[in-house]
């Protein structure tokens, strides 16, 4: 018996071969019919006998290409036409978007193989790409995801790309980007002046790198700057003119067998370094540097973890092998502003940082910065979720009954946008403190909506009254509002991260949120599910004297921690009163006027007292410097602790000035100090656990969700969750999207439609 099956396929089924691929599963089956792109994913008929139309749909999931990511797969028969062949037709345009497009993906090993074969027409060709590989998300304007609606519409295939293009056996079936030397994008090199440069551009980027130069590349998402990273006169000279004082860079190394040379890569890592995704992997460097040519002083300075990346685009491949060093590639921009991806922009922007351009003519559409991940107890752990994720969405347990948009924090900035059960999390916006960053996030809002065909009709926002995202929300009009307190979301987040609603006991810790009572909260217990929670515990509130001028000077923490600890009896000898002695009693006057200097739980800042304590870290160039610098001095095989006691009920109260204590008079008594770094972790993980105990006793809640910036420290991290395991709790935390504020936007969404669900809006 004939039949006709039309089958309608949903997911990042566009730009992956997925048509190909079923053309060639048609074929081989010998139904006729056809299939196409639509704004919902990709539609297929097929007809010919019954057994192999089910032969067709069974094996249309289980061996789809590598990149498709199918959500859903709905057939009916509709009535035979007598097609006698199969057919790829022309995309439906209209309708509501439903599609997905795939992220940008790394050269794969196919088109690597031509890419370094003298004999390939592609020998070479900085631009090559296939099915399986290349620009996506960065280079669509619309969809369906035709070359038409990409920025490759302005070049015209060649006979053979043509060819290529239209042989249903062939890698580049319907690879929209396909394209040659002879009708591709090409190179340019260009000095900071905008004259172009003679001689093969490539090779005359490599050629001044390798004389300590400062190139500019684009890339996939932007602008990258690059130099030489086992050159100090280069790397010192790039931080010079970039304004970035000690923040580490990014170094793109040839191979893994390079990365194992500088670092040790353990089996997690070396996945991640070698997935489609390529993102940047943070990983502990070896003792004795690892190398005989090993990395600058200046590109990671004392830091013992290293972000490695592999090359992933053919031009980083071509100049990877000719370098034959490790590259600085850090984002093309002036710190704190976002990475620059529009060509005259970048000339405009950085012609005072790099030396020469190596550019392209083919335009990038969406700006994207690299994404950067960690290895956290042997599971993927993401920082920042960038180039390679997005714009792949988050699937949540519940639909949305409305659709929404969700604005993030201030720091580390993303939106989201909510849509049945899918949210779309964006790519890395940066820190909203700048007209330039906040331009970046309307963009990217406006982008989105109209890629993804949503109106939101629910908005979320932050607490903050001065946040630009919390302003950018209450301008809007004819949406309803929903402001979403900032720890609240952090757990909101841990959540939906791991497909739960709660109640949970949520651990918020983190540099600062606005609370609910106007004070500054960051070191939370809360019992929390998607539509509310309660605040069951704390640190105990010091102020913040200066306000924001304690986040950049964390001395003065320590000086109220001290303060809170000792009173008039501070001990002689601590080295942070010494080396601010005049104005120590300034400062504590200061932290007195409630005007002056807000009060704070906030554990980032707890951080940042025993950093300055030790003598780390005076004054921060980066946010989570002090933090970051007092992780790293702690011997992570030290076991021993601080033992404090839980203060008070509803809430209760964590002590830290009583570990500040402890760490002052382990410090006087000359203890070494990678164990007292270490002693503090394990005080605070211990509160930790001993919080959520006191938590489970009263509510009998035994799944904790850990959350927040301050748990990227892993030996923080590892410690709490450890603990609280041992204690027989379930624990969640973040894989898919950041714990720090790059995740709040998930939270905000979520929440926002639970309780729009709920009928409370």
């Amino acid at each position: 018996m004939r039949v006709r099956l039309r089958i309608t396929v949903e997911g990042i089924v566009q730009g992956v071969g997925f048509r190909p691929f079923v053309h060639v599963l048609a074929s081989s089956l010998h139904l006729a019919g056809m299939v196409g792109n639509d704004s919902a994913g990709v539609f297929v008929e097929v007809e010919g006998s019954e057994a192999a139309v089910d032969a067709f749909v069974a094996r249309l999931e289980s061996e789809a290409p590598p990149l498709a990511v199918i959500e859903r797969v709905e057939t009916a028969r509709v009535a035979s036409t007598g097609d006698t062949e199969f057919f790829i037709v022309e995309s439906e345009r209209g309708g509501e978007h439903q599609t997905l497009v795939s992220p940008d993906i790394a050269t794969c090993d196919d088109c690597l193989r031509e890419l370094f074969d003298s004999s390939d027409r592609r020998f070479r060709y900085p631009f090559i790409n296939c099915t399986n590989c290349g620009p996506r998300f960065t280079i669509v304007r619309d969809v369906p995801y035709d070359r038409a609606f990409t920025t490759m519409a302005g070049f015209v295939m060649c006979a053979e790309c043509g060819r290529e293009y239209h042989d249903p056996s062939n890698r580049r079936f319907h690879a929209q980007p396909v394209c040659c030397p002879a009708c591709g994008p090409s190179l340019r090199l260009i000095a900071n002046d905008g004259a172009p440069l003679p001689g093969d551009p490539l090779l005359g980027a490599v050629a001044l790198l390798r004389d300590g130069g400062v190139v500019a590349i684009k890339g996939l998402g932007g602008y990258h700057l690059a130099v030489l990273a086992i050159s100090e006169t280069a790397a010192a000279a790039l931080r010079a003119r970039k304004h970035r004082e000690d923040k580490p860079f990014a170094v793109m190394v040839r191979d893994l067998e390079t990365a194992r040379q500088l670092c040790e890569v353990d089996e997690t890592e070396e996945q991640l370094l070698l997935s489609i995704r390529r993102p940047i992997v943070l990983v502990q460097r070896r003792p004795d540097g690892g190398s005989t040519r090993p990395i600058a002083p200046s590109v990671a300075p004392g830091n013992r973890l290293l972000g490695l990346m592999l090359p992933y685009t053919p031009v980083h491949h071509l100049i990877a092998r000719e370098l034959d060093a490790p590259l600085v590639l850090t984002s093309g921009n002036v710190s704190d502003e976002p990475i620059v991806y529009l060509d005259e922009a970048a000339l405009q922007r950085l012609s005072g940082i790099a030396d020469a351009f190596l550019t392209h003519d083919r335009p990038i559409h969406v700006r994207t910065d690299d994404a950067v991940v960690l290895s956290r107890r042997g599971r993927q752990a993401v920082v920042r979720r960038s180039r390679g994720f997005v714009p792949q969405p988050i699937t949540v347990r519940d639909a949305f009954r409305r659709q929404v948009l969700a604005c993030g924090a201030e720091l580390k900035n993303t939106f989201c946008l909510g849509k049945g059960r899918r949210v779309f999390l964006s790519h890395h916006i940066g820190d909203l403190e700048n007209y330039e960053t906040l331009c970046s996030f309307a963009e990217g809002v406006e982008h989105f909506e109209r890629f993804f065909d949503i109106r939101p009709e629910v908005v979320a926002h932050d607490l903050h009254p001065e946040y630009l995202s919390t302003k950018y929300a209450t301008e809007l009009t004819g949406i309803e509002l929903v402001g979403v307190q900032h720890h609240h979301a952090h757990v909101a987040s841990c959540l939906a991260d791991n497909g739960e609603v709660g109640p949970v006991i949520g651990v918020a810790c983190d540099g600062l949120g606005y609370g609910v009572d106007g004070s500054l909260w960051g070191g939370e217990f809360l019992v929390a599910d998607l539509v509310s929670f309660t605040r069951v515990g704390h640190l105990r509130p010091v102020p913040m004297p200066g306000g924001t001028a304690a986040i950049k000077e964390p001395w003065r923490m320590a000086a109220v921690y001290l303060d809170a600890a000792f009173g008039r009896e501070l001990p002689r000898g601590l080295g942070v009163a010494v080396r601010h002695g005049h104005l120590w009693e300034k400062i504590l006057a200061v932290s007195r006027s409630s005007r002056l200097s807000p009060t704070t739980s906030s554990a980032g800042r707890l951080f940042d007292a025993v950093a300055s304590l030790m003598g780390l870290r005076d004054r921060v160039n980066y946010e989570g410097q002090a933090a970051v610098e007092l992780e790293q001095v702690a011997d992570p095989t030290e076991r021993s602790t601080y033992r404090i006691e839980i203060e008070g009920t509803e809430p209760f109260l964590v002590p830290g000035a009583e570990i500040v204590r402890r760490v002052a008079l382990d410090l006087l008594a000359r203890v070494a100090e990678p164990v007292v770094a270490a002693r503090f972790h394990n005080a605070v993980a211990d509160a930790l656990v001993e919080g959520c105990e006191r938590i489970r006793e009263s509510t009998g809640i035994d799944r904790v969700a850990l959350s927040g910036g301050v748990f990227q420290n892993r030996l923080l991290a590892g410690r709490t969750a450890d603990g609280l395991q041992q204690r027989g709790f379930g624990v969640l935390e973040h894989a898919r999207v950041p714990t720090n504020d790059g995740g709040i936007s998930l939270g905000q969404a979520v929440v926002a439609a639970a309780r729009d669900a709920a009928g409370l809006i």
